[in-house]
């Protein structure tokens, strides 16, 4: 059985010095593909590195709502030409995140940034990676107004079954990481419950979010079993099922050719 990370951060200070052991333990698990996702320009160079050191191991690019500070036209033109690259697979991470940012004025630049970083997508023909925290509201206006050619994932969905349903309409999957494993975590479990088979996808989003029975350690792609166990729980679907599932979806969306 072959598993996937559609969205982890090897290239994390945390993780990167360790790289090499954290991609054999996954290979150990049974990890196939694995999607190494940047937040910023730096972070970004990082991911296409790490993806030309191993096979099996994607990138992508992209500036997260998080770092917008000292961002210009300069980054985006940056993170165009690390998005040529051909193990480049998407644009992300990107996105809304109102948790930290509470003020208007910084809602309105993440729209900004957000809505230049969908028309690159689209100029380059890649989905996107979207980040959204106590934004989905908004978030689902912004793409109903501003529509991507080649879909995307909202990665760690965090909404209600209800607003996925709406995400579904517009062709987006989901991806579902630690927190379906965790016992009071009632929304997430639901929304697997209500995502559409053919729409979802796992991931670890390491080094955070880390699954039972592990919670409390460091979080590695060698974990997604745990999630995948979880998923085709909550699914009633065998593992197996599941897994074959998942990995068709991941190559529908970014256009990664089966082996």
């Amino acid at each position: 059985m072959r598993y996937l990370d559609s969205h982890c951060h090897i290239n994390d200070d945390e993780l990167y010095p360790y790289r090499e052991e954290l991609l054999e333990r996954a290979r150990e698990a049974g990890i196939g593909y694995i999607l190494v996702i940047g937040w910023d320009v730096e972070s970004s160079k990082k991911a296409v590195e790490i993806a030309h050191e191993f096979e099996d191991v994607y990138a992508a690019v992209g500036i997260h709502p998080e770092n917008l500070e000292g961002v210009d036209e300069q980054s985006l033109k940056e993170i165009e030409e690390l998005a040529h690259d051909e193990k480049v697979l998407a644009i992300g991470e990107i996105g809304l995140d109102y948790h930290w940012f509470k003020d208007p004025k910084d809602h309105e630049n993440q729209k900004v940034w957000f809505i230049k970083q969908i028309e690159l997508a689209n100029k380059l023909d890649l989905p996107i990676s979207i980040h959204a925290r106590d934004a989905i509201g908004d978030l689902l206006e912004l793409l109903k107004a501003h529509r991507v050619n080649r879909s995307g994932v909202l990665h760690c969905y965090s909404g209600s079954p209800e607003s996925l349903k709406e995400f579904a309409k517009l062709g987006f999957y989901f991806g579902f990481d630690g927190p379906i494993t965790y016992k009071n975590a009632v929304e997430p479990k639901e929304s697997v419950k209500a995502c559409p088979i053919d729409k979802i996808l796992t991931e670890t989003d390491s080094p955070y979010l880390t699954p039972v029975p592990n919670r409390g350690k460091r979080n590695e792609p060698s974990y997604i079993p745990f999630i995948l166990a979880q998923m085709a729980s909550l699914k009633e679907v065998e593992e197996i099922a599941m897994a074959e599932q998942v990995e068709k979806n991941f190559e529908k969306l970014f256009f990664v050719k089966p082996k």
